[in-house]
């Protein structure tokens, strides 16, 4: 127990050392010995390998050693749980894609956590945006959005489009774009957005909505067709597909971005000191090489900025959710 209680002091110096000016803070290079990284999600997929690579450069500087742990279940509401339940001295912390905190709210009827009241947002460190794919039961004819749009009105029934799982951001992107297209989509659920994606190469359905990340290499492989994306503008990872908002539907301009987040009453200095921490080794070159393999770019939001984003966000798919006529998950 006394070791333990002085492993958090230690770390708590360090945090501060980190938000002193450079000359202070060279004075203080005590740091705690473990740094746990909760991660809702299994290992080799993109929150952890963003979590991982981040750990790597966090070990030495705010711990003698970063380490994750793969908490998954329940679409990563586990792990947010444990951070929950996590003595607040920053010894601790979640790394989550924001839909975990945004969108959960919404279509689940019972959380174990209160979003704006049991965790802290630090900063943002990757984000993404969102892809509508089509694969070979669509007509090679079918090369626009707008022959996409087409096709779908004269077809007999609502083609499928297959998202990450019920609830999911994919899944309430889907239903979005059929509003706002005008447009009849019936929604399949696969386990998780790169099956999504498989599904519609393999021709069992004939689109689908996912990450740009999980669509990439079946473009690359050209068993999968791009015609729209979620970016504010041209996606880099796909130049030649219109973002949503150049075709005239701006509520579509949607993204999923991964944020670091403290449990609730870790103090400010606190947060502050973790955030740049976590930012400044967002900004290595190697960095931002491994996200963007995965189809992730690199972004730090600063702990208000985030807290912002996160309000805003989840006031924006409440009024989506109800619309959509989702039924909330127990």
């Amino acid at each position: 127990m006394l070791s333990n209680r002085l492993d958090r002091r230690r770390f708590g110096q360090t945090l501060f050392a980190l938000a002193l000016p450079a000359p202070f803070a060279a004075r203080a290079q005590v740091r705690a010995d473990t740094l746990r990284v909760l991660c809702g999600y299994p290992p080799g997929g993109p929150v952890d390998i963003v979590a991982r690579k981040l750990a790597e450069k966090l070990s030495g500087r705010v711990a003698t050693h970063a380490v994750i742990e793969n908490k998954p279940g329940a679409a990563g509401r586990l792990a947010v749980d444990d951070l929950k339940r996590a003595t607040a001295d920053g010894t601790a912390l979640l790394l989550t894609p924001a839909s975990v905190m945004t969108l959960y709210p919404h279509v689940y009827r019972r959380l174990a956590y209160d979003v704006f009241a049991d965790v802290v947002p630090v900063c943002s460190v990757a984000g993404t945006e969102f892809a509508l794919s089509v694969g070979p039961s669509v007509p090679a004819s079918v090369a626009t959005f707008e022959d996409f749009t087409a096709w779908c009105k004269a077809a007999p029934t609502a083609p499928a489009c297959a998202n990450a799982g019920a609830g999911s951001l994919p899944h309430l992107m889907a239903m979005l774009l059929a509003r706002e297209a005008r447009i009849e989509l019936a929604h399949i659920p696969y386990r998780g957005g790169a099956a999504a994606m498989q599904g519609a190469a393999a021709g069992e359905v004939p689109c689908a909505i996912a990450t740009e990340g999980a669509a990439r290499p079946l473009v690359q492989a050209g068993k999968l067709r791009v015609l729209a994306t979620s970016s504010a503008d041209r996606s880099s990872f796909f130049p030649r597909a219109p973002a949503f908002a150049q075709l005239g539907l701006p509520t579509l301009t949607q993204r999923e971005w991964f944020g670091v987040f403290a449990p609730a009453r870790t103090p400010s200095a606190s947060v502050a000191a973790i955030a740049e921490a976590w930012r400044s080794a967002a900004q290595d070159a190697d960095v931002r090489e491994t996200f963007e393999k995965v189809g992730l770019r690199v972004e730090a939001l600063a702990p208000a900025d985030l807290q912002a984003a996160l309000r805003r966000e989840h006031d924006f798919w409440g009024p989506v959710v109800k619309a959509s006529g989702f039924t909330p998950e127990a």
